[in-house]
């Protein structure tokens, strides 16, 4: 059957750009709805952490620093089987692989409500990186192989958001449930958030396994002509030259100028997740609930720029300013945040403005790597930015917890975090024009 390319959708006439804007919606409501949930469920299981740490330190008698590197462990566990994670997917199938992801992390979540000594924590949360590495690089190559450059950042957009929307309504679901559960049947409310909040991660994991076709062929849902639409118009940008070895992905500049663009953007986004908690809790809120609530705003504003930002990359077919740019507004958000004091209203409105620069940056760099990029080489090339953006994570955990517990402060990890955010607005700038520029891919 032919596979012969299909214009883009500026070149079709209105009724063809309709019908193909008709299918992606389609794909995009069966494929986007799975693994919004998924990621949802995901990083609340990840980043839950942080609000459990204002019972769990207590009944525990855990640290800052304890507390800063059990929650970083998880990003050391993540970083070494990112590439050998996303190699097995190739290989697997998407299906299998995502599947077997969800279900290990979701036992492993489950598994932290049994910590009880720094080792246990440390061991559970390196075993949970463990387990979930794999998932966002192996979905964000499943998506490469369904939509074309030029829908590609506003459908990453669209999967990213489960990050601030999980932390926009997991936060008060996490706070409400360790106020509502603390002291049900002897268990800590915090223990009773890690058991709950871990079943939809099994649910899913089952989910995929039963309904996530591998390939467009092998969809039951799409008729002969719409997959060789969606076959066709995969190729339908210009021909470039792609790696598809191992070898030359580990050495190509584009990679680790978008991986350490990517590092700086984690510490931005985990400052927030991990941190903001505390931080409010030292402005006078102690509730969890409240903390929950008082940081919807921040995660609501991070939901509206990535969308913005990625539907506006992708109409403007520019991608270098649409890095830089929030990269260089989350970072002076973190500048005033460590030299000026202020109330929990100012402390919010602050982290707004850092979280939504952080966030808008990250569904337009995901439209990049596919451009260069195919088969095995797109498998590890795209495993090797999330392993370098997952050191950022590490370094936004583990960094201000010993910095906080040394200096008692946060200035210093913030003007840290500031400087990193502006390191990765010059990276945006340096990438090569040829890629990031409009209409260059």
């Amino acid at each position: 059957m032919s596979t012969r390319p299909i214009a883009p959708a500026g070149r079709l006439c209105a009724a063809e750009s309709a019908s193909l804007d008709a299918l992606y919606r389609k794909v995009t409501a069966r494929l986007l709805t799975l693994f919004f949930f998924c990621f949802f469920a995901a990083y609340l299981d990840r980043v839950n952490i942080g609000l459990a740490k204002l019972q769990m330190l207590d009944a525990l008698g855990f640290s800052d620093r304890v507390y800063g590197l059990g929650a970083g462990l998880f990003f050391v566990g993540y970083i070494a089987f990112e590439i050998p994670s996303n190699l097995v997917l190739e290989k697997v199938g998407a299906k299998v692989w995502i599947a077997r992801v969800m279900i290990t992390w979701g036992a492993l979540s489950a598994a932290t409500m049994f910590v009880r000594t720094p080792l246990q924590f440390y061991i559970v949360r390196f075993l949970l990186g463990a387990a979930e590495a794999g998932f966002v690089p192996g979905v964000l190559l499943y998506l490469s192989q369904w939509f074309p450059y030029e829908r590609r950042a506003r459908i990453v957009a669209l999967f990213m958001i489960a990050m601030p929307v999980s932390s926009l309504l997991g936060n008060p679901l996490s706070g409400w449930l360790m106020n509502a559960m603390d002291g049900v049947r002897g268990i800590g409310g915090w223990q009773w958030m890690f058991l709950l909040e871990a079943l939809p991660s099994i649910a899913l994991g089952v989910f995929v396994l039963l309904w996530l076709p591998n390939r467009i062929e092998k969809t039951s849902w799409l008729t002969t002509d719409e997959k060789r639409i969606l076959l066709g118009n995969l190729d339908s940008h210009p021909h470039v030259e792609k790696i598809s070895s191992l070898k030359h992905v580990f050495i190509d500049r584009r990679l680790w100028i978008l991986g350490l663009i990517d590092a700086c953007i984690m510490i931005g986004v985990y400052a927030t997740s991990f941190w903001l908690p505390s931080i409010l809790h030292d402005t006078g809120v102690h509730d969890p609930l409240s903390i929950g609530l008082w940081m919807v705003l921040p995660n609501a504003a991070a939901v509206f720029s990535m969308l913005w930002c990625g539907r506006s990359s992708d109409r403007a077919r520019e991608r270098r300013w649409h890095m830089a740019v929030p990269c260089l507004i989350a970072g002076c958000g973190l500048f005033v945040t460590a030299l000026t004091p202020h109330t929990t209203l100012a402390t919010v409105v602050l982290f707004s403005l850092i979280n939504a620069g952080a966030a808008a940056t990250i569904p337009v760099i995901w439209t990049l790597p596919p451009t260069f990029l195919k088969g095995t080489g797109a498998a590890a090339g795209i495993a090797m930015i999330t392993s370098l953006a997952n050191l950022g994570g590490f370094i936004g955990t583990y960094i201000l917890g010993w910095l906080k517990e040394e200096l008692h402060s946060q200035r210093v990890g913030l003007l840290g975090f500031g400087v990193c955010m502006l390191i990765g607005c010059a990276l945006a700038l340096a990438y090569p024009k040829s890629d990031g520029a409009r209409g260059d891919s």
